[in-house]
């Protein structure tokens, strides 16, 4: 999860990276040509508050339709971004922000995930606290007030919680018109989203069939709900791809992983990438284009072969 102990890894790299102007953690400008032809979906990528760029879209991109949403669990009421092809009905996505919660880049990256032909949800985490936006960028998570701002809001999800509101998403999906109820479900999640995913396949066993964690924050611990020993209670194919600063710290991880989805049964696909933790997400400072497309291309072959 992105804590003190990863950003100081990333302080560090990307001072390896900007040694002489900075870098965009310490208040510089973010360079361009590290987010120059992204290759993205419709919308924007956001490489900085109030600063964007326009991708070009993917080969291939089908036109979306998106609109906000409320969806009730049993908590309350949730907010979320729905985003899907302009027509047909299509296999379903469940997406997780990582700790800075839905904003722009999540829009965006739903978005592209969309026009690959899914109709994705993109969820508020935080909404028993505040609706979406709580956070403009992860940069805004970096800043002191705004780690002030996200503690009691990151107490409020328990496990039994995020459980029960993968449940109530996954209801909601199959009552959607875009939605193909005859295909499986599928989650991505990032950094505080990434155990999520694992949650939702087992909030719906029969219905989720796919989980991809990026750079997936917690995922092997010793409590008895860790996700790890959940893989047994699921149906689903899974995608771990984790961060090489992240590995460092916890280099069993990996192999807990593998252990675990071997003694489940379940197909999963475990690497760690050479990229630091937040890599995957658009609007961080660590972002990794190169690392970040493979990661996604690893996502798609995944859905395309479990949301049958």
């Amino acid at each position: 999860m992105c804590d003190e102990l990863t950003e100081s890894d990333n302080e560090r790299f990307l001072a390896q990276v900007y040694p002489a102007q900075g870098h965009p953690a310490q208040g510089y400008p973010v360079d361009r040509r590290r987010f120059a032809a992204l290759g993205a979906g419709a919308a924007v990528l956001a490489v900085a508050p109030g600063c964007v760029a326009n991708p070009a879209p993917d080969a291939g991109a089908l036109p979306t339709a998106s609109r906000a949403v409320t969806i009730t669990t049993p908590d309350g009421k949730a907010d979320a971004f729905f985003v899907y092809p302009k027509s047909g009905k299509h296999a379903a996505v469940i997406l997780w922000p990582d700790i800075a919660g839905l904003r722009d880049a999540y829009r965006t990256m739903g978005t592209r995930l969309a026009s690959a032909g899914y109709a994705v949800l993109v969820v508020n985490q935080y909404y028993r606290s505040a609706p979406a936006p709580i956070m403009s960028s992860l940069s805004e998570w970096r800043t002191p007030a705004g780690q002030e701002k996200l503690k009691p809001m990151i107490a409020a999800i328990t496990p039994a919680g995020t459980t029960s509101d993968a449940g109530a998403f996954v209801a909601w999906l199959d009552g959607q018109a875009e939605v193909d109820t005859k295909r499986k479900i599928g989650s991505a999640g990032y950094c505080m989203g990434g155990p999520f995913t694992v949650r939702t396949a087992v909030a719906s066993p029969v219905r989720v069939g796919a989980a991809a964690s990026f750079h997936g924050a917690n995922l092997v611990n010793d409590t008895p709900d860790s996700p790890h020993k959940l893989l047994a209670s699921t149906q689903a194919s899974y995608l771990f791809a984790i961060a090489q600063n992240d590995d460092e710290r916890a280099p069993g991880d990996k192999d807990a992983l593998r252990a675990a989805a071997k003694a489940a049964g379940r197909a999963a696909e475990v690497e760690v990438y050479p990229a630091q933790h937040g890599w995957c997400t658009i609007d961080a400072p660590i972002y990794d284009q190169a690392q970040a497309e493979k990661a996604w291309g690893r996502m798609l072959a995944l859905f395309k072969t479990a949301l049958a």
